[in-house]
């Protein structure tokens, strides 16, 4: 695809605030369409993970409960051994996906004292939910069984940053952009810092485009997954939980 077709592709989807737009309607949704149940498990993975001991609230505390160690400076490094490494050689099951900034200042198994195969991490700048990310995410809760989906913005996001401030960027910069315009659109006319706002609200509409998946639904469904926002301080390392209504 020519960046100028995807340029407009993006500007077409997202400038019209549309969840069912940006997903497509044809060939992207049926790429985050899951097989029947009956086959669902065997075709995407040979050995699908088992469910977690944790609950989705108990997974989301241990995160949380890590974060407040890093904050303290009381980080216990757990799992970062080579002992653990051949532990999960053969297999993972980590207890929380995470859609989380590429940006460098943003680690998931730093800021929430984790460790080697604890967490499904990925990183992608403006932390948007494109069709990749989602079945990435999809593999996570409905192969692996991760209990809780984190979608993780942070303060000062550039690329929110330059959503915000518009203009034409080189290359393909632009596509992320366009991803994250319908959360400046929503965001405007706030209270309070309209940046930091944007930043908040972009995590509530991934979260939403997270949900559309019928993977993260049906685990929701269930009551075996809880999807949840969060923000992080650069300031202060610390995460704070993001109001979210599916």
């Amino acid at each position: 695809m020519s960046r100028r077709k995807l340029i407009r592709y993006g500007a077409g989807a997202v400038g019209a605030g549309s969840l069912t737009g940006w997903l497509g309607s044809s060939s992207i949704a049926k790429a985050i369409d899951p097989p029947d149940n009956s086959s669902y498990s065997t075709t995407i993975a040979a050995a699908p993970g088992e469910e977690s001991d944790l609950s989705p609230d108990e997974a989301l505390q241990k995160l949380m409960n890590g974060n407040q160690r890093f904050v303290e400076n009381k980080r216990r490094n757990p799992n970062q051994t080579l002992a653990r490494v051949e532990e999960v050689a053969e297999g993972q099951a980590p207890f929380a996906a995470i859609l989380t900034c590429a940006d460098s200042r943003v680690v998931s198994e730093i800021i929430f004292d984790q460790g080697i195969g604890d967490l499904f991490t990925v990183r992608v700048a403006g932390n948007i939910a494109v069709t990749e990310v989602i079945a990435s995410l999809e593999y996570s809760v409905g192969v692996l069984k991760s209990p809780i989906l984190m979608v993780l913005g942070h303060k000062r996001c550039g690329a929110v940053g330059a959503a915000f401030e518009g203009g034409e960027y080189p290359g393909m910069i632009n596509s992320f952009l366009y991803a994250i315009n319908q959360a400046v659109e929503d965001s405007k006319g706030r209270p309070g810092d309209p940046l930091e706002n944007a930043i908040i609200e972009n995590v509530r509409v991934e979260l939403k485009r997270l949900s559309l998946s019928p993977v993260v639904a049906s685990r929701v469904a269930e009551g075996k997954l809880k999807l949840v926002g969060g923000y992080y301080d650069l300031d202060t390392g610390a995460v704070s939980l993001v109001s979210y209504n599916a």
